[in-house]
């Protein structure tokens, strides 16, 4: 289909110039209007535990594990087995020839190739959606706020690469105070915390802005750890991730209880 804007334009220019303002080129406002009207506005949560993808007018519609299964061919390029949940069930259950990867990494990217791969395979569930008009969606990232430069242009450029027309990244405290419905753009002070996967964020916001942060690579991973550590060392007993996960949630706490919980385990014994 093709738009044409003969006569619409107060005085005559050459097929080299540029369009203004004043004279706007047509088949451009077109077809931008005919992106927008089939493409999707995404905003996703980048996170080292769990990736999560919003979609204007239709609220979370994915809620997945970073979590990435590969298989490495005899010339070196992983192919993709499983993402997400399916993945994760993999976690310290693969033959030697399978991954299961964790392309976050302290709320960053610590692989590249892999994080595409995962954004791609979320992109193309939303997509599926919108049956034959496939078009790159606008996309905005959560990130932490204390990530470098290049570990921002890495965050873009891999969402690029996975399909994403246009990439806007905000900070995880101002996302997370716009989620909570705090009046972010009053001229009063409000704290938020942030604790995820890989990282702990607090800040402080008023008017629209952050005006102090502080971001720590330390957050649920870490605790996961410990849980392992500590039942390794206590009882001599080797768990999963997956397991100290579980016990994390149905017994971590952050105050004192007044009566002691238990939980049965399997794991596999160390001596």
């Amino acid at each position: 289909m093709i738009f044409h804007a003969e006569g619409l334009c107060a005085e005559k220019k050459s097929s080299n110039d540029l369009p203004s303002a004043a004279c706007p080129s047509i088949p451009i406002l077109m077809f931008s209007k005919l992106t927008a009207l089939f493409s999707e506005d995404l905003a996703i949560d980048l996170g080292t535990a769990n990736t999560l993808v919003f979609m204007k007018g239709q609220g979370v519609i994915i809620h997945e594990p970073s979590v990435v299964a590969v298989k490495r061919d005899a010339n070196g390029k992983n192919r993709v087995l499983a993402v997400g949940k399916d993945a994760k069930m993999m976690l310290g259950r693969t033959p030697g020839s399978i991954s299961a990867i964790r392309p976050m990494k302290d709320g960053v990217i610590s692989d590249f190739e892999v994080t595409e791969q995962m954004l791609r395979y979320f992109i193309q569930q939303v997509q599926k959606k919108r049956g034959l008009f496939k078009f790159r969606p606008r996309v905005v990232i959560a990130v932490p706020s204390g990530i470098t430069q290049v570990e921002k242009r890495a965050v873009r450029e891999s969402a690029r690469s996975a399909g994403a027309r246009e990439v806007y990244l905000i900070e995880e405290p101002m996302a997370a105070a716009i989620g909570a419905g705090l009046p972010i753009s009053e001229p009063s002070g409000n704290m938020i915390l942030d604790v995820g996967g890989g990282t702990t964020e607090v800040a402080v916001i008023s008017l629209s802005g952050i005006v102090y942060s502080e971001s720590s690579r330390i957050g649920g991973d870490r605790m996961d750890e410990s849980i392992i550590q500590y039942l390794k060392q206590k009882y001599n007993i080797l768990i999963g991730e997956r397991t100290a996960e579980e016990i994390k949630i149905q017994l971590g706490t952050a105050y004192p209880l007044s009566e002691s919980m238990t939980m049965e385990i399997k794991g596999r014994d160390l001596v």
